[in-house]
């Protein structure tokens, strides 16, 4: 399992990626400052650094500078969107990409493995998460019931995903949508009731009394390691 870290002072970012990334086949590291994150790089074990550029005290190109006096280790700054200056200074400093934020946890996800490829640590295997008689293949973009194809929409898929992939954990319902589709795309989309009902109707779950999607009241949804 590949082992990313991830340093940023916002505790909802490194939540949220450690969910989204968690389900994605990494194992994830955070640190919530640039002097833990550099206590962390330091001890080395790791494959990549997300490494975010304003924080207080040691930002982000101070903690770049430093890691490069010891290790290649590749990096992805996070950067505020627009602050090309960040991105050139990141780059010189031997940040290997950038993304800008708000961003799509999906795009983020493609550009570590694109990392990853050049500095030959790409995933051999594919990743297939399973709970019961459901199956979601990511590579394939395939979701099985009891090995019966299910046809999902783009966003059922990525809701199925993120549930199947965190099964017997509740995802609370305003970060569903967000570990799915990114913060850009939650904060237009609150839909999510609906897309989980499509989904319930296409796996053949009772609406009544759910078998896959489970709903927790007043909190959000999850899918039981093994339903039935």
């Amino acid at each position: 399992m590949r082992r990313i870290l991830v340093i940023d002072d916002d505790d909802r970012i490194r939540e949220l990626l450690a969910e989204y990334l968690g389900g994605r086949g990494f194992e994830v590291v955070t640190a919530a400052d640039g002097d833990a994150g550099l206590e962390v790089l330091r001890g080395g074990g790791l494959d990549m650094a997300v490494l975010d550029v304003m924080m207080p005290g040691k930002d982000g190109l101070a903690v770049l500078r430093e890691l490069r006096a010891f290790s290649t280790l590749p990096v992805i700054m996070l950067t505020a969107r627009g602050d090309d200056m960040d991105r050139i200074v990141g780059l010189e400093l031997g940040a290997d990409d950038y993304l800008g934020k708000p961003f799509n946890p999906r795009e983020l996800v493609a550009r570590i493995e694109a990392v990853l490829r050049r500095s030959g640590q790409a995933a051999a295997s594919e990743v297939v998460h399973r709970a019961g008689p459901l199956m979601v293949d990511e590579d394939r973009r395939v979701v099985e019931n009891d090995g019966e194809p299910v046809e999902l929409t783009t966003t059922e898929f990525e809701i199925l995903r993120v549930l199947v992939a965190n099964a017997g954990r509740v995802i609370p319902r305003d970060r569903l949508m967000e570990l799915a589709r990114g913060q850009e795309y939650a904060s237009f989309d609150r839909s999510v009731d609906v897309h989980v009902s499509h989904i319930r109707r296409k796996l053949g779950d009772d609406p009544r009394e759910p078998t896959f999607v489970k709903t927790v009241r007043g909190v959000g949804y999850t899918v039981p390691r093994a339903p039935r």
